[in-house]
């Protein structure tokens, strides 16, 4: 089966799955180019991709687009997807029980994209691969975890609200570049 019956398998499964009816907002499935080198992982939906249906759609998408098309990509040249696939309560930061719930189907999901690259964005998305890593610390560097290469970023909404992680989450897409090529 191709990579996109696949995903669209497992999709209709998330739908389907009872435990994740008790979050009360819509499915946010991750999306972009099925064969992409490089996956990017953030958190949770917002308040915009619920409304729209799409990750990263909002403020936060709206820099990681404009990061990616300085080092010469476009949304649809990477997969881009969340590890919490439904908009917590209240937009707060998703809570260990609804990361173990959806953490299967991001498993499922990254096994059906088999990046080379999985870029961490922010420290819900880094402590999934690298429990007990600090942003702070790493990001912009490239780690290999045994099956992926981690590249943690800041998360663009965390780049968003402070001009030294602005600098700092622009810095790392300029590495980035360099890893992809």
């Amino acid at each position: 089966m191709n990579k996109k019956v696949l995903l669209n398998k497992l999709k209709d499964e998330l739908i389907k799955d009872r435990k994740l009816s008790l979050i009360e907002s819509r499915i946010i499935f991750g999306e972009g180019n099925f064969d992409s080198k490089v996956i990017f992982i953030g958190e949770a939906p917002g308040a915009k991709e619920e409304e729209l249906g799409r990750p990263f759609v909002g403020r936060s998408g709206k820099l990681l687009e404009a990061n990616l098309d300085e080092i010469g990509l476009g949304r649809e040249d990477v997969y881009i997807t969340n590890i919490v696939k439904k908009r917590p309560p209240d937009n707060r930061d998703p809570d260990s029980r609804e990361i173990a719930l959806f953490s299967p189907y991001l498993k499922r999901e990254i096994d059906i994209i088999k990046p080379k690259i999985i870029v961490s964005l922010g420290r819900f998305s880094l402590q999934y691969f690298l429990p007990g890593a600090k942003i702070s610390k790493i990001q912009g560097e490239l780690i290999n975890s045994g099956d992926y290469l981690i590249f943690p970023v800041f998360h663009p909404a965390a780049a968003l609200r402070s001009s030294s992680r602005m600098a700092d989450f622009k810095n790392s897409f300029k590495k980035l570049k360099k890893h992809l090529n």
